[in-house]
């Protein structure tokens, strides 16, 4: 079994000018978390999850970075968590998401996926076809089809 045997199409996903806004609201309306980030051409540009807005908005404690030679402290939030959260909303999805995703060609075996989401542990794959999006693939995906 192949990648395009099992892979969910049409996919869900945003442009890479796209806000965290428009993020936010495809993981609301879809009950996802997580999205491929792609140009006009539908090439893959990177991919964004729950996790990358957590820690957009989460706590960021002050930080010592010491050495032989100085000591120095990076402050860390000096914004309330509603002021980090508005913030967010307005600012591009390309500053958050991870810019070199892991990706799978649409003819990769369903064992090596789930080798590829077990090793990196990460929940899903988008699946390329030529450098294009053409599906994406879940563990949820890996199991259902693997033990129905």
């Amino acid at each position: 079994m192949q990648a395009r045997d099992i892979m969910i199409s049409p996919v869900y996903k945003v442009k890479e000018y796209d806000t965290v806004r428009a993020v936010i609201e495809k993981f609301i309306d879809h009950r996802i978390s997580g999205l491929p980030v792609i140009n006009d051409r539908n090439e893959i540009k990177g991919y964004v999850s729950d996790g990358d807005i957590m820690r957009y908005i989460g706590k960021h404690d002050d930080m010592i970075i010491s050495s032989l030679t100085f000591t120095a402290v990076v402050k860390g939030d000096e914004e309330a968590y509603d002021e980090r959260v508005r913030k967010l909303m307005k600012v591009n999805v390309m500053e958050i998401a991870k810019k070199k995703p892991v990706t799978v060609p649409w003819d990769e075996e369903v064992e090596n996926i789930a080798a590829i989401l077990g090793r990196k542990q990460i929940k899903k794959v988008p699946v390329e076809r030529n450098g294009v999006l053409v599906g994406i693939i879940s563990r949820g995906d890996i199991i259902r089809h693997s033990f129905k």
